[in-house]
């Protein structure tokens, strides 16, 4: 779907509010995800939205100040640094690159592959990603990836400790089941440090305006890291939202990434970026609120 500059900079604050509204109505559809304790008590209504277009122009709605943890949307920054950093080679004969027809967490969809991650997007693929992120320990590790993002992005990104202090109270054995079969088909060498750096990383946190300006990076991206950015485009349109990605792809046509915390990230390449948080999730573990504005604002640019 190509989408002008001026298309999306024309869009108007009472159109975006009514479409904001209408998102957290039909949010009331969704689940709030429970097993991560912190998040089990998200506000069911908060909504916030920023939208930023290439030629400078900037719209936003709702509760722009709320912070909120990445999870899973930090997934595409993680593969852009480590393309950026290792190279494509590095990267890719650790993961591959095509589309899961199984859940995001599926021991099975990795058995079949014989342990090697379907793609960056899913747990597996961010698991054994994790593992390649320079930096002696989970700690260091993420700093480096932070401090990378804030000083592409010019965001301003933190870990959320409380958050990760939750996501450690209860341990996800799915996790723990995939980067032990990674470790038996020789993907993975350390998985407790793989681990570590995973939940850490996801727990990366910031507004809608710093998720919206990490989406930039991928719009804005210079000759330096262009070609990695096109990469990451690629995946997050076939890969992005789980078994919902095709979907999406054949209605919407834009890449996006959701995480488990009610965050989207859209980008429109050329264009802009679109980021939102809505903590209410569908069966595929997106948030229904943010696609369905992606969706609305998708349709007249």
């Amino acid at each position: 779907m190509k989408t002008s500059t001026s298309k999306l900079s024309s869009l108007q604050p009472e159109q975006l509010a009514t479409w904001a509204t209408e998102a957290i109505n039909r949010s009331k559809s969704g689940q709030i995800p429970t097993y991560i304790p912190l998040l089990a008590g998200a506000d069911r209504q908060c909504f916030a939205v920023q939208i930023r277009a290439i030629d400078g122009q900037i719209l936003s709605w709702g509760s722009v100040d709320k912070t909120f943890p990445l999870m899973s949307v930090v997934k595409p920054f993680v593969l852009l640094y480590l393309l950026c950093e290792l190279g494509e080679k590095a990267v890719f004969d650790c993961v591959g690159c095509d589309p899961s027809e199984m859940a995001f967490n599926s021991l099975t969809q990795l058995e079949i592959d014989k342990g090697k991650p379907r793609n960056p997007m899913i747990n597996s693929g961010a698991i054994a990603l994790a593992s390649l992120i320079p930096g002696k320990n989970a700690v260091e590790r993420c700093q480096n990836l932070g401090n990378w993002l804030n000083q592409q992005a010019n965001s301003q990104l933190f870990v959320d400790e409380l958050m990760l202090d939750s996501v450690n109270a209860m341990p996800n054995q799915k996790n723990w089941d995939l980067a032990l079969a990674m470790v038996e088909w020789g993907y993975l060498e350390n998985s407790e440090i793989a681990l570590e750096t995973y939940n850490r990383v996801c727990c990366l946190s910031g507004n809608v305006e710093d998720l919206a300006k990490l989406g930039m990076v991928l719009v804005n991206s210079g000759e330096a890291i262009g070609e990695n950015c096109r990469t990451v485009k690629a995946l997050m349109a076939t890969c992005g939202l789980y078994e919902a990605s095709g979907r999406f792809a054949v209605r919407v046509g834009l890449p996006a990434k959701s995480g488990v915390s009610g965050a989207l990230l859209s980008v429109i390449p050329g264009e802009g970026a679109i980021a939102s948080y809505s903590p209410p999730l569908d069966k595929e573990g997106n948030s229904v609120g943010g696609l369905f504005l992606l969706e609305q604002i998708a349709r007249v640019c």
